[in-house]
């Protein structure tokens, strides 16, 4: 007839059909590898295809690198973990060692200089840990007065433990036995107390990101409750007081 319409041919099977049903029907190329074969998929760094066999070899051998970048890095953190774990380790049984807070502050400095890399440590403690004390305190231990301590609870800003930059005026006033750098620091504090308060750690790098704001205080809070046990047992007992007849 005439103007009459002619039939489409049928048209290609949905790709996502396909794929449904291949993905519900897992076995379909058992005993039909010769197909595996013939198919072709994009190649996955240049232009045109490649075979299905081959692009499957390809992403298996990306993602066993993928593990073995992982393991590697996982591997690194172990190793960086257990590094951290002898240094603090060490400084604890170095600590326990001292027989007096001169010897404690002494062994702090040493201990942190050479295994952290932190240059400078104060140790601000009040005067009742030290009046029974045949000398004056020595460096890098501090007798806390007003300024100091009003100026260590500005820096701390209400937080027990925090990292921050550490001023030319403030080093001044902070770590007074110590090389005062050209420049603005950086510095961790810690407030000490043991059911009441004993004072403040501070550790001071003339290197501005040493101790970044953003850096976890949790080493800091753990070494200054070692010191303030220190602290307290280091210290020298109260004056006897006179008994009356």
């Amino acid at each position: 007839m005439a103007g009459a319409k002619i039939p489409e041919p049928r048209q290609t099977l949905d790709p996502e059909m396909v794929a449904h049903w291949l993905a519900r029907h897992p076995d379909f190329f058992e005993g039909r590898e010769g197909l595996l074969q013939q198919l072709k998929v994009p190649h996955p760094e240049t232009r045109g295809a490649t075979s299905l066999l081959e692009r499957l070899v390809h992403d298996l051998r990306g993602r066993a690198e993928t593990a073995e970048w992982r393991l590697e890095t996982l591997l690194e953190s172990a190793r960086h973990n257990e590094a951290q774990y002898r240094r603090i380790r060490e400084l604890v049984l170095a600590l326990l060692e001292t027989e007096s807070n001169d010897d404690l502050g002494q062994a702090l400095a040493r201990e942190l200089s050479e295994r952290f890399q932190t240059p400078s440590v104060a140790l601000w403690c009040p005067s009742s840990l030290s009046d029974g004390e045949n000398t004056p305190p020595q460096a890098p231990r501090q007798v806390l007065d007003s300024a100091a301590e009003t100026r260590l609870s500005a820096l701390l800003d209400g937080r027990a433990s925090r990292c921050s930059r550490l001023s030319v005026t403030d080093w001044k006033r902070l770590l007074p036995h110590t090389k005062v750098p050209e420049k603005a620091g950086s510095c961790a504090l810690t407030r000490l107390t043991l059911g009441e308060p004993l004072g403040y750690l501070v550790l001071a790098s003339p290197d501005p990101d040493h101790f970044r704001a953003s850096l976890d205080t949790l080493f800091t809070e753990y070494l200054g409750e070692v010191v303030s046990r220190l602290l307290v047992r280091h210290a020298p007992p109260p004056h006897d007081t006179p008994r009356h007849a």
